[in-house]
């Protein structure tokens, strides 16, 4: 399978980095989805469904990343949010056309 991330997606990675480097320098070096991304490539859509999204929990940090086959070919990850967050926010980030931060 392929992987497409949106620019929504990647947002949220920047935003997650930003975090992290605000806790101490040089942490934000430290923050990376992408092992969890790729192996999407694998394993994409064995995840349980969120909001019409599979959701994939990362194995590191308290982050989930949404995601929707398309063809079953193409995995497209639509958000990678903080679970931290308010779970009301969660939700209204993850609907159509919608791309507010949740945090």
């Amino acid at each position: 399978m392929k992987i497409r991330l949106l620019s929504p997606a990647l947002d949220d990675l920047y935003e997650g980095r930003l975090f992290y480097e605000k806790q101490g320098e040089g942490l934000g070096e430290y923050f990376s989805l992408f092992s969890d991304i790729d192996s999407l490539t694998l394993y994409g859509g064995i995840h349980p469904k969120f909001f019409g999204y599979h959701r994939m929990l990362s194995k590191r940090f308290p982050y989930a990343i949404y995601y929707k086959l398309e063809e079953k070919s193409v995995v497209v990850v639509w958000r990678v949010l903080d679970l931290r967050g308010d779970p009301k926010k969660i939700r209204q980030s993850l609907k159509p056309g919608r791309t507010s931060r949740c945090t």
